[in-house]
């Protein structure tokens, strides 16, 4: 689950997190702590997105976030 994916590995995705929403400063990271929750609600304030669109924007992220984790993780074969 993307969630615990999230809170898991939070401290490693926030400075993605820079990356992917601008204009989320540094405390907001901080007080998101990677709780998908006030995540969302952050996002929903500073992009004025809707809970949906702020839970699929978080999810997006975080599956991508993973797949590209996955390639660069993989051995390569001979």
């Amino acid at each position: 689950m993307n969630k615990d994916i999230l809170e898991g590995k939070w401290k490693q995705m926030k400075g993605g997190a820079k990356v992917w929403w601008g204009k989320l400063t540094d405390d907001d990271l901080d007080r998101a702590a990677g709780k998908f929750e006030v995540l969302t609600g952050i996002l929903q304030e500073k992009y004025g997105y809707t809970r949906e669109a702020a839970a699929d924007e978080i999810e997006k992220r975080v599956t991508t976030y993973e797949a590209n984790l996955k390639k660069t993780t993989q051995p390569t074969s001979k």
